[in-house]
């Protein structure tokens, strides 16, 4: 049988890795090693900082590229592609509506990330149910707020969020969760992430394949060659996708790459 061989972009929560487990399941390490193999590349499209990507330690030597913080900021091995940090004044706003309203907060700078969890709600979300690492190295907000700030994660429900957004003209909201959800800077999407990396490494944005169950991976399913939503993705995604596989707790990605026949 011939293979295909696509740029392939992967998000992490849900969709690499089991929200049951938080490992990636023997079946998505066998299908990513095998489309390595075959010629295709293996890119990250995550909203976690890099600071954060810690569960990916059984296919990290797979992987040529990272979408992070939800594109705004790209890079391939050591090299920047590209970024895009959120206007200082909306910054300020939300920092100061999560001290007035009392709701979590992570303030994701260019090198270091500051949390503020009045309610408690960042340890029990990010720490307990999601097993996120890395977060007992926060920095202090001041020292935060001296850098470009790509991604503000704030911990309410969506029917607070149009009041706030409406507040932050300059940034869009990418909610995969319904505690929380992910603001970046308007222009900053997993899509643009796609384009971006498409253009550093010189493919066209045809020969890509994304997979995603998220809000937040709307744009990458929309902008990929072929959009393949999870199992357990939500109802909107699925109904947007080219393909809906099964979940990542049954085999989804080797089912789709060999429907797709990468492997």
């Amino acid at each position: 049988m011939t293979t295909r061989r696509y740029a392939l972009f992967f998000d992490i929560d849900g969709t690499l890795v089991s929200f049951k487990t938080h490992e990636i399941p023997p079946s998505t390490i066998l299908a990513l090693t095998q489309a390595k193999a075959n010629g295709s590349r293996v890119y990250i499209a995550t909203g976690r900082p890099p600071i954060i990507i810690t569960n990916l330690r059984a296919i990290e030597h797979l992987i040529d590229g990272y979408i992070t913080t939800n594109g705004a900021l790209n890079y391939v091995g050591n090299q920047l592609v590209s970024t895009q940090p959120i206007v200082r004044e909306d910054v300020l706003t939300c920092v100061e509506d999560s001290k007035t309203k009392g709701y979590g907060l992570i303030i994701v700078g260019r090198k270091d990330v500051a949390v503020l969890d009045p309610k408690g709600d960042v340890d029990r979300i990010f720490r307990q149910m999601l097993a996120v690492e890395n977060l007992d190295q926060d920095s202090p907000l001041d020292i935060v707020l001296q850098q470009d700030i790509l991604q503000l994660t704030a911990f309410f429900p969506a029917d607070y969020e149009p009041q706030l957004m409406a507040r932050l003209p300059q940034c869009v909201s990418g909610r995969w969760h319904p505690a929380f959800t992910d603001i970046t800077a308007n222009g900053a999407d997993k899509g643009k992430g796609i384009l971006a990396i498409a253009r550093h490494e010189g493919f066209d944005p045809i020969h890509t394949i994304a997979f995603g169950d998220g809000g937040n991976d709307t744009s990458m399913i929309l902008q990929a060659g072929i959009g393949i939503a999870m199992g357990n993705a939500i109802d909107d995604l699925k109904s947007q996708a080219d393909y809906v596989t099964t979940s990542v707790d049954d085999n989804g990605i080797l089912n789709a790459l060999r429907h797709f026949k990468v492997i």
